[in-house]
């Protein structure tokens, strides 16, 4: 019998760092009887955080899934639960993860409040349209102040942010909530393991007005939404019910219209029930997200497929992750339909149909065989050798393609090669798997040294890939230093004309065209190109050769070798021969009139700014933007947050590599610092010098051949 999907919530935690979110999920587990013994970070033993890796340094690097089940209001939902990372360099496991949940719980720290890596997962939920219930942990931490990050939410987030519950003491003395809708206390009791480590009592006196304040705030937000609401809280407040007021803040949350807050102490024991209930009762089930909108791929007309298991099957790989023991896993959600182990279905960026051999239900690094998967489930797959992150599959006779996941350039580039010969091999294959599971690390080889090198979102990624090329791969490997990853653009327009010609006894080869070559427009990436031969000068099947014959020479620039980001070229005019013209000759002339004509184009090298914020004590702000400053940062922002100060500044990636350990000389440690990715801005002149002359200006005499 097909599972009601009304009782199923597809949930992501998502967070800064050390905002507690796998702590928060351990719990969960634990609760939902999922695992006996609760697991803890900074023992190395949670369940979620399953590499190595990961047990070591304690934070998460890879997004792991799981299923579980919790009792509310008499009935069983199943929760699938998605645990992301919350360190930059891992931003694409959240964004792919954010693209296939119907809703998150974003968790704050009570005294971190609203952090850069929050705004980040913030603006990716944003993009994806995920409801959200956000949950303030650390609550017995000192200086934790729950109406302060409501105000961070309202203020950086711009957030309807409204408390389901208020705090019973903080700090040490933090001892249990208030439920604003039953208008109860909840008593915990830190150091029981019963599933029920709770009781219900009064609202504590000292508490009542406050109580009366936000219980009054929180009708009035859900009134809002509900005109039957609205004229029952003017004319009496106190007539509406629990599940009026449950209903009214359901929808509102589900439209995006307010987020409801919970808070607690995950790492106490604190809380974790009440936000599994917030969960069930405000979160969208698969139903309520409606559908799902694709496109033909025959007819390239839009097409919707409902989130029923009567439907065609349509599903979206999220995922791809290398097991040492079931091999290539394939993570799906599942949004129509059913997919039965053993069958076949259809790859639509490839056009080949493949098998799945096997489907499991995750828990973390382990998998439970299931038979089959239904709309609005997430599983596993095995058996599939062509897929990628991003791909959707479907059955043959109803194929759609669903938006695909666009991901990040990476910043920074590292050479690398095996420490024997004999690990040549093996290097290749794993750093094949790696590119695989991750779309924004990638390997290429500079044709000019012969070295292969790997690129990625930070320090730390590019770190933990290599340590897992020796563990899980047993590859030891010599690095060299890291790179900045360059890009190059042009800044003026240029008309040129490139003329192919080529005699080598029997038939030639022969290419004439007339280009105008400058900056793309605004906001567009890659190569614009525009077709505007008149007169069949050029016959039309030659027309896409020159095109790609563009596209392909942006690979590499003139300056140094690094890709042109964007481009914008106008065929005008040309000419053929009509027995020594081919598609090859024009996809040459073009590639040669790149070359020729980029250095007149006024081409410059654009580098990564990086988006920095460091907090730190009064006593070394100076310290810290002097040394700024020295690294070409430019300050956007200074700020306060209790004694410590906030600085936000712009700094050149160039600048940035170790930059942790000279903060926490500079500070005694007592600072720290967060970076993201903005934007690539022009290098100086002076410093393109210096990067053009390593590259050894590469000119690529070789690239038309």
């Amino acid at each position: 019998m097909a599972r009601d999907l009304k009782y199923t919530r597809n949930i992501g935690i998502m967070a800064h760092i050390d905002a507690g979110k796998t702590t928060t999920s351990e719990r969960i587990l634990f609760y939902t009887g999922k695992t006996h013994k609760l697991g803890e970070v900074h023992e190395g033993a949670a369940t979620m955080d399953w590499m190595v890796q990961e047990q070591e340094r304690g934070i998460t690097i890879t997004s792991a899934a799981t299923t579980a089940f919790w009792k509310y209001n008499g009935k069983d939902y199943q929760i699938n639960l998605i645990d992301t990372p919350g360190h930059v360099d891992f931003t694409v496991e959240v964004e792919r993860s954010l693209r296939v949940l119907d809703g998150t719980v974003a968790t704050f720290c009570a005294v971190g409040r609203v952090q850069p890596q929050s705004e980040t997962v913030w603006r990716q939920a944003d993009k994806y349209g995920v409801p959200k219930i956000a949950y303030v942990n650390k609550m017995d931490r000192v200086g934790a102040d729950f109406l302060a990050v409501i105000d961070e939410m309202r203020e950086k987030l711009g957030a309807n942010a409204v408390p389901l519950c208020l705090p019973i003491g903080a700090e040490d003395k933090f001892a249990g909530i208030v439920d604003l809708i039953s208008n109860r206390a909840i008593i915990y009791n830190q150091d029981s393991k019963e599933l029920v480590n709770y009781t219900y009592a009064e609202v504590p006196a000292e508490m009542q007005a406050d109580v009366e304040e936000w219980r009054g705030k929180l009708v009035e937000a859900a009134a809002e939404y509900n005109d039957e609401l609205l004229e029952k809280f003017f004319e009496d407040p106190d007539s509406i019910t629990e599940e009026e007021l449950i209903d009214a803040l359901r929808k509102a949350t589900i439209d995006m219209a307010i987020v409801p807050v919970c808070c607690g102490s995950s790492f106490k024991n604190k809380g974790v029930q009440f936000l599994l209930d917030a969960v069930m009762r405000f979160l969208p089930s698969p139903l309520d997200k409606g559908e799902i909108k694709g496109t033909n791929p025959t007819t390239n007309n839009e097409e919707t497929r409902k989130f029923d298991s009567k439907e065609p099957f349509c599903a979206l790989v999220f995922k791809i992750a290398t097991d040492p023991f079931v091999g290539r896993l394939a993570f799906l959600r599942a949004y129509s339909g059913r997919l039965d182990a053993g069958s076949y279905i259809l790859n639509t960026r490839s056009g080949k149909k493949e098998r799945v051999a096997r489907l499991y239900q995750m828990h973390s690094n382990k998998q439970n065989p299931i038979e089959f998967v239904e709309a609005g489930d997430i599983c596993a797959a095995v058996g599939f050798k062509e897929l990628r992150t991003g791909d959707t599959i479907c059955v043959e006779t109803n194929p759609i393609v669903l938006e695909s996941m666009t991901f990040p350039d990476p910043v920074i580039g590292l050479a690398v090669e095996p420490k024997t010969q004999k690990d040549l091999d093996k290097l290749g294959i794993a750093l094949g798997k790696l590119a695989e599971e991750d779309p924004t690390f990638t390997v290429r080889s500079d044709h000019e040294t012969g070295q292969t090198v790997i690129s990625g979102m930070g320090e730390l990624h590019l770190d933990i890939i290599v340590d897992r090329l020796r563990r899980e791969f047993g590859v030891e490997i010599n690095q060299g230093a890291p790179q900045v990853n360059y890009k190059e653009a042009i800044t003026s327009t240029v008309q040129h004309r490139e003329v192919f010609k080529k005699q080598s006894g029997g038939r030639g080869k022969f290419a004439d065209i007339i280009v105008e070559i400058g900056p793309a427009d605004e906001g567009v990436v890659g190569l614009q190109f525009v077709d505007e031969v008149k007169g069949g000068n050029i016959p039309r099947e030659y027309i896409p050769s020159v095109e790609k014959g563009f596209k392909s020479a942006m690979a590499n620039g003139v300056l140094a070798g690094y890709e042109v980001t964007a481009m914008k070229v106008v065929l005008k005019d040309g000419s053929f021969h009509p027995v020594d013209s081919d598609s090859l000759s024009f996809e040459i002339c073009a590639r040669q009139a790149f070359r020729h004509a980029l250095p007149k184009a006024a081409p410059v090298l654009m580098e990564p700014i990086m988006s920095l914020e460091v907090v730190t004590p009064e006593d070394y702000m100076g310290d810290v933007i002097g040394d700024l400053n020295k690294r070409r940062g430019q300050i956007t922002n200074m700020d306060s947050k209790g004694n410590a100060r906030i600085v936000k500044a712009k700094v050149p990636l160039a600048e940035q590599f170790g930059y942790v350990t000279i903060l926490r000389t500079i500070t005694s440690g007592r600072a720290t610092s967060t970076m993201e990715f903005a934007h690539y801005a022009e290098l100086p002149s002076n410093l393109a010098k210096e990067v053009i002359e390593k590259s050894g200006n590469r000119k690529l005499d070789d690239m038309d051949e």
